[in-house]
Parts: structure tokens; sequence; C-alpha cells
């Protein structure tokens, strides 16, 4: 049945920065909520391209070669195989479209990979 999902309800559900909860499935691809704060892991997607869209806050992607920036409302396409560092000074809440293959941390396993979960 379809029915409508509550942006602000579902990131209160969120407690952990760095670990996206699935909230809901698009053909082949996830839409992701997470909560980040900090720095990430440097690291890219060999198969697969990311969008990051701003619901709240202000998020710098950091690349290689340039910062960018992301404000509310605002969405970035990282296509597959670009090394890439989330930054967030202070919390943002971002919705992610990924294929179900991506893993958060890309070709990088530590201690901040996240299995897919269901919010």
């Amino acid at each position: 049945m379809v029915e409508p999902v509550n942006l602000a309800e579902k990131f209160a559900l969120i407690e952990d920065y760095w670990s996206p909860r699935i909230a809901g499935e698009l053909n082949d691809s996830y839409v992701k909520l997470a909560k980040l704060k900090g720095e990430f892991v440097w690291h890219h997607h060999e198969q697969e391209d990311e969008m990051f869209l701003v619901v709240r806050g202000t998020l710098c992607i950091q690349l290689r070669d340039r910062d960018l920036w992301l404000r509310e409302g605002e969405f970035a396409v990282i296509p597959r195989g670009v090394e890439h560092r989330p930054v967030a000074s202070e919390e943002v809440h971002v919705l992610l479209l990924e294929a179900k293959t991506t893993v958060n941390t890309g070709n990088i396993q530590d201690e901040r990979t996240r299995p897919d979960q269901w919010i």
C-alpha cells in the first residue's frame, strides 16, 4: 500500500550520526535518511553513483580538487569512482538515493561501515 513518508518523523527516530536508515525503495535503489556531524572517511564507490539531498543544515562534500557546499534544499550526485568525504560542522539531515548495493563507506571497511537497516 502506498503511504506518505514524513521526513521530520523519520529523522526524529535516528539517534546515531553516520548511520543511514532506509526509508523507502525505488526500483533498484534505496531512499535513505541520515544525520551527519563531524568528518566522515575518504572513500569512493566503484559501481554506484550517490545522491545527497540536504533536508536541514549545510553539508560540505570534500572532493580531492575542491569543496562542494550543499545547503537546505540542494542536492548533488557524486559519480561512481569519485573520492569524497562528507563533512558537517553542525548536525545535518540528508536524504540519500543509492543503489541497493551501495555500502556507506564505499571501498573502505571500518568501524563506520553500517549494514542496511530500515527505519
